[in-house]
C-alpha cells in the first residue's frame, strides 16, 4: 500500500533526516498561478492606481482566467479522462486539485465582480464615465440604441430555436451568448421553448453612445444588454419568459505529434481549424439564470455543474479593458513617459561602431526597443552586412522587424529566421510570418521537433576589413515592439567575438540539426542551462559549508523545477541566503523551520509586467550575473531552446543586479511577501520611506 501524501497545508515535520522530496514541501503549481490573479486584482481595488489602468487590471485577470482554464484546467481535464495523470511534487491527485482550484477560482470571480459592481463602476460615474445597463436607459438612448439594435446588429444574428430539427448548436469558445426562454407557437405551429443567439464575433463587445444622445461624459453599453433589452425583436410572436448571458471556454492546447507530421506549419493550420470547438472546460452564465437553463447547458456542453461559474455582471468584463484604450483621458491613466536611448548609443552615429567599442545593455520599458529596430534597420541594408540571424517566438503583427528582414533578404543578405509556430496563441499569426518571410527569400526554420524555441537572439555578420565580425542582441524578452512598452527585460548587444562565436554555433545547431556543442558563456537549454543553474547553487552550498559568504539572488517569472527547489532547500540548510523574485506562481515554500529559513520570496505587480530572468550568484566575492530567456521551469530548463547570457561587463552587471535585483528587493509597496502556507501579504513601508522599484528605475531612466 502506497504511503499517503503528505497534505500541503501542514509543514513537514523536522524530526531527523528531511525527505527534500517530500510533498508537503511544495506548493501546487496551479494554485500558485491562481494566486498571482489575486495579486493583479489588488491593483484593480487599490485606490493609488489611476483609475482606467485599475480597470485594466480587472480585464488582465479576466484574461488569465480565460488561459488558465484553456490550458492549464483543460489539460488536467485532459490527463485525468484518459488515466495518465498523475500527482505533481505538491503530491496533490487530480480530482483534489481541481476541487481546489475551483474552491479558489469561486473566491476570485466573487472579488473581481464585487469590485466591478461596487466599486469601479460607481468611481467611473463620478468621473463622467457611464457603463449603463438596460435599466438605466433614458428614453432618448432606449430610441437610439434601438435603431442601432435594428439597423446594425439584427440583421447579423441568427437566432436559433432549439426542437428536433434544430438541434443545439456549435459554439465557440469564448464567444458571447444568450439563452432566451419562449413562450408561444411559431408560423408553422410548433410550440416555442428555448432559444439562442450566438453574437457573431463580427460585431463590437462594447457600443459606445454618440454625444449628442446622452450629454456630458462618455457612455458605453455591453453588447449584452442590447440583446437583452430588444430580444423580443428576434421572436416576433413569442412572449419572451426570460434571456441569460453565457459564455463557454474550451482546451486550447494543440495536439500535435510533431514526429508524425512531415509539414508543421499546414498541420498546425488544420489543428487551428478546431482549436475553436475543442473539448468545453468552463460554463460562465449570468448569477440569475435559472438553474434547469444551467443544466440544459451542461448536458448540451458535456459539463458538470463544478464547471460552472455565475457571474454577478458581463460574462466577457474582459471586453472592459478596450474603453481604457478608447478614451483619452490622461488624469485617469499612468503619466505617459517616453524612453530613451542607453548612453553612448546615439541616432546618428553608426550602430556597428558604437556596439564594437563597448558593450550596449537596454532595460525595457525604460529605454526604447527602438535600438534594437535600428541595428536591423542598419543591418538590412549596409552592404558589409553579409548575414543576419534571429528568433521569433512572439513579434506581434505590426512589427516593424519583419520589413526589415525582408529588406535585408532583398538586398542580398542572407537572411536566416527561426519561427517558432507553436507559441501558444500567437500560432496563426505566426504562420503568416513564416509564409510572408519565405515569400521574401528568407530562410525560415520552425525550430526543433520536440523543444520549442524560446530564446531572444539576433545574430548579424558583417566584413570589416579582412576579417568577419559577429554582432549580438540577446535579450530575456520577445522581439514584440507593443510588449516593450509594458513589459520589464533586459537586452544586451555585444561585439564580444566569444558570444558571437557561441551563438553562431547555436544558430547552426537550429538550423542545421547539428550534433551537441560546447558554448563558452551561453548557458543552453535543453544541454547546458539546468545543469549550470545546479552546478551554481551547489557552489554556493559548498562556500557557506565551508564557512564562506554564500547568497544567491534570482529574478524569475516562475519557479516550478522540483530538483532546483531541492538544491535550493540544500542550499538554505547549509546556510546560503537566497532572495528569489517571482512574479508569478512558486511552488517553493518559504520559511519552513530547518528547511527554507534563508529563502525569502517576494513579488512585484505593478504597472510593468515583471519579464526579465536574472540569475545572481555571490561566487565568493567575484559574481556571476546571467540573463535569460528562461525560469527555473522544468519545460524551460528541460524541453525548450533557452539562452541565458552572462553580464561580462563588470560595469554594465553592477547596473543589472542593481536595477532588477537590489531594487526589487528594496520594493516596499508593490511587492507581496510569500508565507509558507502559500498565500501573499502586500509590503508595507514601516518606518522606512515608500519605495516602488518601478518608479524609481523611472525617475532615473526617464528623466
Amino acid at each position: 500500500m502506497p504511503r499517503p501524501h503528505a497534505s500541503p497545508s501542514e509543514p513537514a515535520a523536522v524530526t531527523g533526516p528531511i525527505d527534500l522530496a517530500a510533498p508537503g514541501l511544495y506548493l501546487s503549481r496551479e494554485l500558485a498561478a491562481l494566486e498571482f490573479n489575486f495579486r493583479v486584482l489588488a491593483m484593480a481595488r487599490d485606490t493609488t492606481v489611476p483609475l482606467l489602468e485599475r480597470l485594466r487590471f480587472l480585464s488582465i485577470v479576466a484574461n488569465n482566467l480565460d488561459e488558465f482554464f484553456e490550458v492549464r484546467v483543460a489539460m488536467l481535464k485532459h490527463h485525468h479522462a484518459y488515466g495518465s495523470a498523475a500527482p505533481g511534487p505538491d503530491g496533490l491527485s487530480p480530482p483534489e486539485l481541481l476541487s481546489r482550484i475551483r474552491s479558489r477560482v469561486l473566491e476570485l470571480v466573487a472579488e473581481q465582480y464585487q469590485i466591478w459592481q461596487q466599486e469601479l463602476r460607481p468611481q467611473l460615474d463620478a468621473e463622467r464615465i457611464h457603463i449603463l445597463t438596460r435599466k438605466q436607459w433614458s428614453p432618448r438612448q432606449r430610441r437610439w440604441l434601438q435603431g442601432y439594435f435594428e439597423h446594425e446588429v439584427l440583421p447579423v444574428l441568427s437566432p436559433l430555436g432549439l426542437d428536433p430539427a434544430h438541434p443545439f448548436p456549435r459554439i465557440l469558445n469564448k464567444t458571447l451568448n444568450i439563452a432566451v426562454v419562449l413562450k408561444g407557437r411559431d408560423a408553422f405551429g410548433h410550440e416555442g421553448h428555448m432559444a439562442l443567439v450566438r453574437a457573431p464575433r463580427s460585431l463590437p463587445r462594447i457600443i459606445r453612445v454618440p454625444a449628442e444622445v446622452c450629454g456630458e461624459g462618455d457612455h458605453f453599453v455591453f453588447l449584452a444588454e442590447l440583446l437583452h433589452a430588444f430580444v423580443d425583436l428576434m421572436f416576433p410572436g413569442f412572449k419572451v419568459v426570460g434571456s441569460y448571458q453565457f459564455r463557454v471556454t474550451r482546451n486550447s492546447e494543440l495536439m500535435v505529434e510533431e514526429a508524425e507530421v512531415e509539414n508543421l506549419a499546414r498541420a498546425l493550420s488544420e489543428e487551428l481549424l478546431g482549436r475553436g470547438y475543442a473539448r468545453p472546460v468552463r460554463l460562465e452564465i449570468a448569477s440569475d439564470c435559472p438553474q434547469s437553463i444551467t443544466s440544459m447547458l451542461t448536458r448540451n456542453f458535456q459539463l458538470e455543474e463544478a464547471d460552472v461559474y455565475r457571474c454577478d455582471g458581463p460574462v466577457n468584463i474582459i471586453r472592459a479593458g478596450l474603453i481604457c484604450d478608447w478614451l483619452d483621458r490622461p488624469e485617469l491613466k499612468y503619466p505617459r513617459f517616453t524612453p530613451q536611448l542607453p548612453a553612448g548609443l546615439e541616432t546618428s552615429r553608426d550602430k556597428f561602431e558604437q556596439i564594437a567599442q563597448r558593450d550596449v545593455l537596454l532595460h525595457h520599458p525604460y529605454q526604447s526597443f527602438a535600438a534594437v529596430v535600428d541595428l536591423l534597420r542598419q543591418a538590412s541594408t549596409d552592404p558589409n552586412v553579409l548575414a543576419i540571424k534571429q528568433t521569433l517566438y512572439r513579434a506581434g503583427e505590426d512589427t516593424p522587424l519583419v520589413d526589415l528582414l525582408v529588406e535585408a533578404a532583398r538586398h542580398g543578405k542572407d537572411v536566416t529566421v527561426v519561427i517558432e509556430l507553436r507559441a501558444r496563441f500567437d500560432e496563426e499569426a505566426n504562420i503568416r510570418l513564416a509564409t510572408r518571410l519565405q515569400e521574401a527569400g528568407v530562410q525560415v526554420v520552425y525550430g526543433v521537433v520536440g523543444y520549442k524555441t524560446h530564446a531572444k537572439m539576433m545574430l548579424i555578420v558583417r566584413r570589416e576589413g579582412d576579417t568577419l565580425r559577429r554582432y549580438a542582441h540577446l535579450s530575456t524578452g520577445n522581439y514584440h515592439q507593443i510588449n516593450s512598452r509594458s513589459y520589464t527585460d533586459i537586452g544586451l548587444m555585444t561585439a564580444d567575438p566569444e558570444i558571437g562565436e557561441d551563438l553562431h554555433k547555436v544558430f547552426q545547431q537550429l538550423s542545421g540539426l547539428g550534433p551537441r556543442i560546447a558554448l563558452k558563456h551561453l548557458l543552453h537549454s535543453p544541454f547546458t542551462l539546468y545543469t549550470g543553474v545546479m552546478e551554481r547553487i551547489e557552489r554556493e552550498t559548498a562556500l557557506a559549508r565551508a564557512g564562506r559568504p554564500a547568497r544567491i539572488v534570482a529574478k524569475l517569472n516562475a519557479l516550478n523545477e522540483a530538483h532546483v527547489i531541492e538544491a535550493l532547500y540544500r542550499a538554505s540548510q547549509a546556510g546560503v541566503e537566497i532572495d528569489l523574485i517571482v512574479r508569478g506562481a512558486c511552488t517553493l515554500r518559504p520559511g519552513l523551520p530547518g528547511i527554507s529559513e534563508r529563502i525569502r520570496v517576494r513579488s512585484i505587480v505593478g504597472r510593468f509586467l515583471e519579464h526579465s530572468r536574472v540569475y545572481w550568484f555571490g561566487n565568493d566575492g567575484a559574481p556571476e550575473i546571467y540573463c535569460a530567456s528562461a525560469d527555473w521551469m522544468e519545460r524551460n530548463l528541460m524541453r525548450r531552446i533557452e539562452i541565458a547570457f552572462p553580464i561580462r561587463d563588470p560595469e554594465l552587471a553592477a547596473r543589472v543586479y542593481e536595477e532588477t535585483l537590489a531594487s526589487s528587493l528594496a520594493d516596499n509597496t508593490q511587492a507581496w511577501l510569500l508565507d509558507t502556507e502559500g498565500r501573499y501579504h502586500r509590503a508595507t513601508p514601516g518606518r522606512h520611506a515608500p519605495y516602488s522599484a518601478q518608479q524609481a528605475l523611472l525617475d532615473k531612466l526617464c528623466p
